[in-house]
Parts: structure tokens; C-alpha cells; sequence
């Protein structure tokens, strides 16, 4: 384990949301006095997040609305992500958006056209959608029946929130994989090295200036090893120890809540045993 002098040692600090920085409507422990101490030590912060089902301007107003001084500009989503390899990849790309508002917000602001007819589509991109249905699911497996290419805007099977679970962009995915036989091709959002790459232009900053601070060791932490950041995992959202110890994927640091980071002592941060 790293200790606060080479955690203090970055440039720039990327937070994923959900799990590490809030839950439901709540600010998790710690979450404010380390953001502002790290503004207060002129550090770039960062806020990276799966989402689909917010725009970053929506990230930054429920931010804000907790009481954090955050601007729209410091968050990337997974749909922007999605969006932004379309523009890169597949500028022409016709695209069959399972998803909702935020996602098609997205490819509209990237000039990514989208359809509605199974068969004009070259793509289908699928995030989150709390209103996924049998029409939903025809539509899409028809697509890529006839050739259309599947992007996942994330991996991830279930977004935590205060007392529950909810189905995620990797469970409508992984629907439309069965019915269709088509695997996507492209994993937009975390733990992409696109992603990563997205987050580390618009942070002028390299890799190995940087460190990656969330709560899912398959998202959060791989993106960190694959871009060659430094890696937090906080124990308030979906990993637990047990899983760290059975894992192949071991952060830089470990520690219950954001709390530990704004304590003054190496002892007082590292009491968790993974062996």
C-alpha cells in the first residue's frame, strides 16, 4: 500500500459518483473536505462517471444541489464517451439508441445521427433504460441481425443506490447480446482506455500524474491500471474486501470512506488487513 505522501504527490484526481461520492441523495463521509482540500492545494479534480441516464450538466446541478462547487465541464459521462468514439470512429455513423434522454442528448451534441428504423442503423449503442421492453429489444437485435455493429456505453450489470440495486446498461446489453448473437464490439465507459483518454485530454494532465478514486474494482480501478493511473478503492459502494482478496485487480490504496485521505497519518488510513 501507498501512503499519503505519494497520494499527495499527483496532479489531478478523478472521483467516480455513485458509491464514492454520493448515495441516492446522500453526500457520503468525507466526500466535501476532500474535494475542497484538494481545490484549496490547486489540484485538477475530476468527476467520471457510467452514467447514461444524466448529462454532464445534469451531474453537475445534483453536485452543486449537494453543495459542492463543481462545474459542468469537470464530469465525463459514458454516454459522452460513447459519443465522442462515434465522432472519432464512425462520423456518419446511423445510430439505434436504446437509452434515454441523456443518451440521445449526447450523440445529438456530438452531431451523431440517430434513427428509429432497425435497418437505416450502421450502430447500436445501449445504456441504462428504465423503460427496456420486449419493442426495445426486437428493434435492436434486428439492427445488429442485419449487420449493425453494438456499442455498450458501460460494462456495468447494476447501478447502487440507497437501499437497492437497479438493472444497468451491462444487463440491457447483455439482453440484446442473447437475442440478437451479436457481442458489442465497443465498451465506451469505464474501464475503456478510450475513456480514460477522453478524461485525460480534457485534464491536460498524463496518466501517471493522476489518480482514479472509486468504489467498483471491474470499472473504477481497471480503468486506473490500463490508462497507468494510481488507483483509490473506497469501500462505500459496490466492492467489498472480500472480493479485493478472491480478485486479480489490487488498487494503490484501499480505505473505508474518502475520510481516511483528509486524516493526518499514514497509521490512521491504512487499518484495513487484505490478507
Amino acid at each position: 500500500m501507498r501512503g499519503l505522501t505519494e497520494w499527495n504527490d499527483a496532479e489531478a484526481y478523478f472521483f467516480d459518483l455513485d458509491g464514492t461520492i454520493f448515495l441516492g441523495g446522500r453526500l457520503l463521509p468525507g466526500a466535501a473536505e476532500l474535494l475542497r482540500s484538494l481545490e484549496e492545494a490547486g489540484k485538477t479534480v475530476g468527476f467520471l462517471t457510467n452514467t447514461t441516464t444524466q448529462t454532464a450538466a445534469d451531474c453537475g446541478r445534483r453536485l452543486r444541489g449537494l453543495g459542492l462547487a463543481v462545474r459542468d465541464e469537470q464530469v465525463v459521462t459514458a454516454a459522452a464517451a460513447a459519443a465522442a468514439y462515434l465522432a472519432e470512429q464512425a462520423p456518419q455513423a446511423r445510430v439505434l439508441a436504446v437509452g434515454e434522454e441523456a443518451l440521445i442528448a449526447e450523440l445529438d451534441a456530438r452531431n451523431i445521427r440517430v434513427v428509429r428504423t432497425p435497418l437505416e442503423a450502421t450502430h447500436v449503442v445501449v445504456g441504462m433504460d428504465r423503460r427496456f421492453d420486449y419493442a426495445k429489444l426486437h428493434a435492436a437485435s434486428r439492427a445488429l441481425r442485419s449487420g449493425a455493429e453494438l456499442i455498450a456505453c458501460n460494462p456495468d450489470t447494476f447501478c447502487p443506490v440507497e437501499g437497492d440495486e437497479l438493472p444497468d446498461t451491462g444487463a440491457m446489453t447483455a439482453a440484446i447480446e442473447a437475442a440478437s448473437g451479436v457481442r458489442a464490439s465497443v465498451v465506451a465507459g469505464k474501464p475503456s482506455l478510450h475513456y480514460a483518454q477522453v478524461a485525460l485530454r480534457r485534464a491536460g494532465k498524463t496518466a501517471d500524474r493522476c489518480v482514479m478514486v472509486g468504489d467498483r474494482l471491474e470499472t473504477d480501478i481497471r480503468l486506473g491500471h490500463a490508462s497507468g493511473m494510481r488507483t483509490a478503492l473506497v469501500l462505500t459502494g459496490a466492492a467489498t474486501l472480500e472480493e479485493v482478496r478472491a480478485g486479480t485487480v489490487m488498487p494503490d490504496w484501499i480505505v473505508p470512506t474518502l475520510e481516511a485521505f483528509t486524516k493526518p497519518s499514514d497509521e490512521e488510513i491504512f487499518n484495513i488487513p487484505i490478507t
